[in-house]
């Protein structure tokens, strides 16, 4: 492996320490030989630091789920947020240096675990392979995390039993046209054969209601710059309409039939920009949009300003609360006839992060023993990531009612209401506080608890779905056949593209294609905000012109033959693992 900069100084600070005489030399014990079961429970009680780069709490994890980790391990979670402590790697340079990341890590699977494990940062945990059954059950993922590695030395996230071709969102994709229903369905139901059918269905829906509860202008279309990146990030959204998804400056088709430069003359990424800039004509576009960040247009949303959403999971959760739906006010998916939507497949080989057990841990067989608890049932449901639907443990917020699971009625106070005062024997303090900090899950939420029958995400749940039926459900049901989620609908009706998941990471861009992406992609943001607020079609044209003869002149193509390489290269790895998990 060839070091970059970073891991050049991790090693050379490591030499000096004289710490890479052994990948698994650490403070504590460590087994002696292969070992086939965990200790049943331990006499010690020990705190851990847990490295975690994807955690927003920084501190020793309270409430309920440090009750559960303290009486099933007697320890506790110390977590060290790099998010919390000013964000970058800052953080994680220092204690690298230092030799120390922590006693677990968790992190980027690829670049930093390869740097870890040439650091001597990071243990070979093969001795506690045979005794990690609940990781068992996921093998060929673990097996392809750790190929070539010569050990063990990182565990996966969010594996699946799944197929690699089912998708792993839930009960919504990731993306899709979001309308305001009731407004839509005020409009009259207008028929959306394509995107730009839009257009005039806003129009209507805010004629209807100009004018939002809190006095302020209602507008179809709201944007924001936050997330801009190799392009206007708004602009990708609804490309992804049409079962593209971007990698660089490509838009490349989930099934792999098709890939795009962005500035094709013909392609999705121009037709996008296009139909903001029809809606800004039409007086659809809130002006703040190339001022206002990300939090101002979630309030926007919250408030009613907005018309429609590129995601369920921004438009939705600031609208669609108890009170609207029941209303039946809301946001719902919209049926454009020629939508294929994107959708990520279950990531067959785990997601981009990994848990590994640190070289300093002083009782590492302990944390094996933990990790391999977070891919139990019980650890699946204890430990999932709160907004993708984790259940939270048996006895507590659901329970067996007959042969289904059902919420509580302390589990319909906490998802039905917002929170709930955990009972005392469960470690008292509020259910929402008290969720694991460690925002990772071990298992996809989505997939089967073995011992249920049913998905660990409540959400799937027959008792919850049935608890959760409002007017604006019900109305979306009488114009979608009766789909119980937007998930069902575009599948029945042949409306979702399905990229299958091989956890595929692009390779880093060298020097000379980060210095010419950096200066190409700054001039394709900054002229697609300008074409959508353009006076007139001849300032858009024109304006375009200028972007695809400023991008050529910077580099573009150059960046575009190294993007469209990986893009492909991804594609054959999805390939494979459609292979690999076929029947």
């Amino acid at each position: 492996m060839k070091l970059n900069k970073k891991a050049a100084l991790v090693v050379s600070a490591l030499t000096l320490a004289g710490l890479l005489t052994s990948c698994t030399a650490g403070s504590g014990d460590t087994a002696s030989g292969p070992i086939s079961e965990f200790p049943s429970s331990w006499d010690e009680e020990i705190t851990i630091d847990v490295f975690d780069g994807l955690a927003n709490y920084m501190g020793v994890q309270e409430g309920w789920f440090a009750k559960v980790v303290k009486d099933k391990f007697n320890m506790k979670l110390n977590i060290i947020a790099p998010n919390v402590a000013g964000g970058g790697d800052t953080l994680y340079n220092t204690r690298v240096t230092a030799g120390d990341l922590g006693d677990l890590i968790i992190t980027d699977k690829g670049e930093k675990l390869d740097e870890l494990i040439a650091g001597g940062l990071v243990i070979d945990a093969a001795d506690y392979e045979p005794a990690m059954k609940n990781v068992a059950r996921f093998d060929q993922a673990l097996d392809h995390l750790n190929d070539g590695k010569d050990g063990i030395y990182g565990f996966p996230s969010s594996v699946s039993s799944l197929k690699p071709t089912d998708p792993s969102e839930g009960l919504d994709p990731t993306f899709g046209a979001y309308v305001r229903w009731d407004l839509y369905g005020a409009a009259g139901y207008p028929e959306l054969d394509t995107l730009e059918d839009l257009l005039p269905a806003l129009k209507k829906m805010q004629e209807l209601e100009p004018t939002a509860p809190n006095g302020q202008k209602t507008y179809g279309i709201s944007l924001f710059k936050d997330w801009d990146g190799n392009m206007m990030n708004n602009a990708k959204q609804p490309t992804t309409y049409y079962g593209y998804d971007e990698l660089g400056f490509v838009l490349a088709k989930a099934d792999g039939s098709d890939y795009q430069g962005i500035l094709d003359d013909d392609g999705q990424y121009l037709r996008t920009l296009k139909f903001f800039y029809d809606a800004n004509q039409l007086g659809l576009v809130d002006p703040d949009s190339t001022t206002q960040n990300y939090d101002t247009l979630f309030t926007k949303y919250q408030n009613g300003q907005v018309l429609y959403g590129f995601w369920p999971w921004l438009a939705q959760s600031a609208y669609n609360t108890a009170e609207n739906t029941a209303a039946g006010k809301g946001f719902m998916l919209a049926p454009i006839a020629d939508q294929t939507i994107f959708s990520y497949g279950a990531e067959a080989y785990g997601g981009k992060q990994v848990f590994a057990i640190g070289s300093k841990a002083e009782d590492p067989e302990r944390i094996a023993a933990f990790i391999d608890w977070l891919y139990s049932p019980e650890g699946a449901l204890a430990n999932n990531s709160q907004t993708q639907g984790a259940a939270g443990p048996e006895g507590l917020t659901w329970e067996m009612q007959g042969d289904e699971p059902a919420l509580t009625e302390f589990g319909e106070q906490v998802f039905l209401e917002g929170d709930a005062e955990v009972p005392a024997e469960w470690g008292g303090g509020s259910y929402i506080d008290g969720t694991s900090t460690l925002n990772i899950s071990a298992v996809l939420p989505i997939d089967i608890d073995p011992n249920t029958g049913f998905p660990y995400s409540y959400k799937f749940w027959p008792s919850y779905q049935a608890l959760v039926q409002t007017p604006l459900s019900e109305d979306w049901q009488s114009k979608t056949d009766g789909a119980t989620s937007t998930i069902e609908y575009l599948e029945a009706n042949d409306q979702l593209l399905v990229a299958p998941g091989a956890s595929y990471a692009a390779p880093a861009d060298s020097s000379e294609i980060e210095t010419l992406r950096n200066q190409v992609k700054a001039v394709i943001v900054q002229y697609s905000w300008q074409m959508v607020f353009a006076e007139n079609d001849a300032k858009f044209d024109s304006l375009l012109a200028e972007l695809q003869d400023q991008a050529k002149g910077l580099g573009y193509d150059d960046v575009l033959e190294f993007d469209l390489a990986n893009a492909k290269d991804q594609n054959a790895q999805r390939e494979a693992v459609t292979k690999a998990f076929a029947d």
